[in-house]
């Protein structure tokens, strides 16, 4: 049996992946920085690799005799004081990917894209995988990243590698370590720091369904196409209602104007560059609440057979695990999570 090259498998999304392919009996190598954290793997049979996607002798080693490869990391951050560190790892580093592929003859390349290159703002239609956004349209340097390291991908699939892309749209679940912006909304959520909401909104799906949803792209996914992986669009209030209701804690009533959000992420990025530390309200996440980024998602039912699971049960189960691993006090959140 052919190894399986994850990278990005000691992340959200890639542990997901791995966990998954373990699950089915393949044999699953992980491309690792040394030293990285790798609980997210714990107790799976998973091959280490040391190695970087800046790293081409590395991506070579990690490469040799596999299969299929499932490009999941990335640099997601939406603030970053050298934005060049952005493009490094998700442009120059799938450039460097796409061509340890290609010399090591694998059958499969699934590159994980995101929803950002697919949506852009419609009123009369539901953007799919048909609508390209364009680089001016990309809202900051890491959608900015994504976009052009799809279409490295894309051309690399008119090149003759066998490469799928695949988009989700906002996963939710266990094993947001870090996390994400989305996490971020969850846990401030869960800590009493969300006092009042923006008018915007996502399409959110369960990470374990992203997960799946790789591995059915490499099997029933056409070369060169993408696929979207999402389940249900939500305003942001019917998210904070959803985990109002699964923890006990009352969702806000305050509506926050786009404006006053701004002003806020220019005060705290300010403030952010002259301390050093992560801006709490980063302005490329302010700008991209301006609009609510609902999608069409029907094509991965179609071609794949995706069937993602409620979005209520992924919340609960993200709730679930920040809970457990103390991200926030267990006597501050009511209900079965405090039982």
């Amino acid at each position: 049996m052919q190894p399986v090259l994850v990278t990005g498998a000691t992340g959200f999304v890639g542990s997901h992946v791995a966990r998954v392919l373990a699950e089915r009996g393949e044999a699953v190598r992980a491309l690792a920085r040394v030293g990285s954290r790798r609980e997210l793997l714990a107790g799976l049979p998973v091959e280490f690799v040391a190695g970087d996607l800046r790293d081409r002798e590395s991506l070579d080693q990690a490469c040799a005799g596999v299969g299929r490869i499932y490009h999941v990391a990335a640099d997601y951050r939406l603030w970053a004081r050298d934005p060049r560190e952005i493009y490094a790892s998700n442009v120059a580093g799938t450039i460097n990917l796409l061509e340890a592929a290609r010399r090591a003859g694998v059958n499969r390349f699934v590159y994980t894209s995101t929803v950002a290159t697919v949506w852009v703002p419609h009123r009369d239609m539901l953007p799919d995988e048909s609508t390209s956004a364009t680089i001016e349209e990309m809202v900051g340097h890491y959608k900015r990243s994504k976009l052009m390291a799809e279409q490295e991908v894309l051309q690399a699939a008119r090149n003759g590698l066998p490469a799928i892309i695949v988009n989700p749209t906002t996963p939710v679940g266990p094993g947001d370590a870090k996390p994400t912006p989305t996490g971020r909304i969850i846990l401030d959520f869960l800590r009493g720091r969300m006092p009042a909401y923006v008018d915007t909104g996502l399409n959110l799906v369960g990470v374990e369904d992203v997960a799946t949803g790789h591995l059915l792209a490499a099997e029933r996914g056409q070369v060169g196409r993408r696929y979207l992986l999402g389940s249900r669009n939500m305003t942001l209030k019917e998210i904070l209602d959803v985990l109002a209701g699964i923890t006990g804690r009352r969702a806000p009533r305050l509506r926050l104007p786009h404006a006053v959000a701004y002003a806020a992420g220019w005060a705290d990025e300010w403030l952010a560059r002259m301390t050093g530390r992560e801006p709490q309200i980063p302005l490329e996440g302010v700008r991209m609440s301006r609009h609510k980024m609902f999608v069409d998602c029907s094509r991965a039912t179609r071609e794949l057979g995706f069937a993602p699971s409620p979005v209520e049960a992924a919340l609960e189960r993200a709730v679930r695990w920040y809970t457990d691993r103390g991200y926030v006090a267990r006597g501050s959140v009511s209900g079965w999570v405090a039982a």
